[in-house]
């Protein structure tokens, strides 16, 4: 975001919300308020953003990234349901009768989008949909979820929904003296930088954060260019890596 704002001659002020809380994101509009900006890029991993809560300077232009505010702003973010269904389809191609889930918290928007694509994805292929487990997207919430599931008969593949949970997952099952993919298939999403260098490697979700980012400039300066708003979302393709 900054360095494709720098190249249209704008400037990047970091405001962060102090707390996941409806009073910690109107704080952070607050301080905003205070300097002279002419939009604002929130990257909103929650449910909080609210026109009806959240007070704005007026003017101002607004690009959220990671939301479900698309019918009051004007959204970018990666492709949530799209990454979640060809993880879980590519379990499925490989003759696996249904997939476990590692979620991430309820709160999140991205957790419960990859959740609900991997429960739809699941439905329509007539498969069981087991129950979700949940993690706070650490590697320990995917070792303690690991170790459950490498207890759980017919438990043969796994749909992880960050990369750091696959880690734990991935401990959790070589210390219950099961191989991936040999036992267990097992695939993340992010595609962080170290998820080639995991034992094995991991097969992943690719975001493109840099075309999230690059668009949510774009977007808000054709904003402030043509001083208009524009409610909407633009999803941003995966790939499954």
């Amino acid at each position: 975001i900054a360095l494709h704002a720098a190249r249209q001659d704008f400037a990047i002020t970091l405001i962060p919300v102090t707390a996941p809380t409806q009073a910690g994101i109107q704080g952070a509009f607050s301080r905003m308020g205070e300097l002279a900006v002419d939009a604002v890029i929130a990257i909103m991993e929650v449910h909080l953003l609210d026109a009806a809560t959240v007070t704005l300077p007026p003017g101002v232009k607004v690009v959220v990234v990671d939301s479900d505010a698309g019918e009051q702003y004007s959204v970018v973010d990666t492709d949530q349901a799209d990454g979640a269904q060809k993880a879980v389809q590519h379990l499925l191609d490989l003759g696996h009768q249904t997939v476990w889930h590692v979620a991430g918290p309820e709160e999140s928007y991205a957790s419960e989008r990859r959740a609900a694509a991997w429960r739809t994805t699941l439905t329509a292929a007539g498969k069981p949909v087991p129950p979700v487990l949940r993690g706070d997207w650490s590697a320990d919430s995917g070792y303690a979820a690991g170790l459950r599931l490498a207890d759980e008969p017919g438990c043969t593949a796994v749909f992880a929904a960050n990369d750091h949970m696959a880690l734990g997952l991935l401990r959790a099952f070589r210390e219950k003296g099961l191989s991936v993919p040999g036992d267990i298939s097992l695939v993340g999403f992010d595609d962080v930088p170290e998820a080639s260098s995991y034992a094995p490697p991991l097969t992943t979700v690719h975001q493109n954060f840099a075309d999230v980012g690059n668009r949510c400039v774009d977007n808000v300066l054709q904003q402030i260019r043509t001083n208009t708003t524009q409610p909407g979302v633009t999803l941003v393709p995966t790939q499954l890596v």
